[in-house]
């Protein structure tokens, strides 16, 4: 199995370099545009594409050869995209470009960048840090992406590829519970609050919120210094985000390997769908929406591969309901079985911490889903004399627990 790691390294170009880059751009993103216009929206093969835009693109646009096909792939890889979400292809941008190994090139000796612009190669140079060098010492990527950033810089992302380690065969599964109280809680007891990052979240907010008003009003000067304050501040709180899910993400895949372990996450697809129908106000509104759960998905998704650890995603359905003790589904309505991060089953008395419930809830289903051999469900006959079934019990054994017996 193969996995795509992709290195962000800085490029540090020269006037002259950038104007070019620039104008490849607008010619990519304008290549791209007139092929998606020009062919019949419903044709997606690229090789079919090719046969009949390739030398008009060329001429066109000025593109060199293997450019004209990346521009043609992109197209063809957006449409497919497009199709399965049944929706329209957008506008393309100037804001990046695809390369494979003909038009691109990593120079390790210089660390520079070799790309082939419109009417000429350029080796441009690489502002790389101690990560990127150490992932990209001694390797040949072959393919690599052009992209211009909102903060005007631009960024070259470079995909090397390994070998993923086997994943070996365990029935150890760690559950993990995702939240906004507590952003995981895992079913070993590790937890990690959410109300440093609320409190982060919200003091950009209001920081914001005071710049705004002063750039829009005041005077020049201080107009000026309420911008000029706003675009230092960009990004803070995502690469805050982004480091917390890292490390939270990073302890969880060590855990699972360190035990021989399986992960099991909730599946939350969809969710913000749902809550955003809510009845909220302004700010718990903000506060859903800026909740990175997928983002600490991804990285679980890819730190598991690295490891050769197995990463499953359950249906979330009555994880909070239902006690992991006992099996026991407490209803929605009618019943005081949760109060804040307490929980507490009515069936048989256990009380503890509501999100590690959950956690061992997520891993005793994500136990089941591991095993070939079933849901460890079965049923005893009771049958009469005359040997037809009279009777019926069904057993629902899962974990160490026994669930309670439903007679039919």
């Amino acid at each position: 199995m193969k996995q795509v790691l992709t290195i962000v390294c800085k490029l540090q170009p020269t006037k002259e370099q950038s104007s070019q880059i620039e104008e490849t751009l607008v010619g990519f993103a304008n290549a791209c545009n007139h092929i998606n216009n020009t062919i019949d929206p419903k044709l997606t093969n690229s090789v079919r594409i090719q046969t009949l835009i390739y030398h008009a693109v060329r001429e066109l646009f000025g593109l060199s050869a293997n450019l004209s096909i990346r521009a043609i792939a992109r197209v063809s890889a957006n449409r497919k995209a497009a199709k399965q979400k049944k929706s329209a292809v957008k506008d393309f941008k100037p804001t990046s470009i695809d390369y494979d190994a003909r038009i691109f090139d990593f120079r390790e000796k210089d660390w520079t960048a070799s790309v082939t612009l419109i009417g000429c190669r350029q080796h441009i140079k690489m502002d790389a840090g101690n990560y990127q060098r150490g992932k990209l010492k001694g390797r040949k990527p072959t393919s690599a992406t052009l992209c211009k950033h909102k903060d005007g810089n631009y960024y070259i992302h470079i995909q090397i590829k390994d070998d993923a380690p086997e994943i070996g065969d365990t029935d150890g599964v760690i559950g993990v519970d995702l939240g906004r109280r507590d952003i995981a809680v895992t079913s070993d007891g590790d937890s990690w609050s959410g109300q440093d990052i609320e409190q982060v979240r919200d003091r950009f907010s209001r920081v914001r919120a005071s710049l705004q008003k002063k750039a829009s009003k005041g005077t020049r000067s201080t107009r000026r210094r309420a911008r000029q304050i706003l675009q230092r501040l960009s990004g803070r709180e995502r690469r805050y985000q982004t480091w917390l899910n890292h490390t939270i993400s990073r302890t969880i895949v060590n855990k699972a390997k360190s035990g021989n372990a399986v992960i099991a996450i909730e599946d939350l697809t969809g969710i913000r769908d749902r809550t955003n129908k809510q009845p909220r106000n302004k700010t718990e509104r903000r506060r859903s929406n800026s909740w990175a759960f997928y983002q600490l998905r991804m990285f679980l998704d890819y730190k598991a591969v690295q490891a050769g650890i197995q990463l499953v995603k359950v249906n979330p359905a009555y994880t909070s309901q239902m006690c992991h003790n006992c099996q026991h589904i407490h209803p929605v309505k009618g019943t005081s079985y949760r109060s804040g991060k307490n929980f507490k089953c009515g069936h048989c008395g256990w009380t503890g911490d509501a999100d590690f419930n959950g956690a061992m809830n997520v891993a005793i289903i994500g136990a089941f889903v591991i095993k070939p051999r079933g849901s460890g469900l079965s049923c005893s006959l009771d049958k009469t004399v005359s040997g037809l079934p009279q009777n019926s019990v069904l057993l629902c054994a899962v974990g160490e627990s026994p669930a309670t017996s439903v007679r039919g």
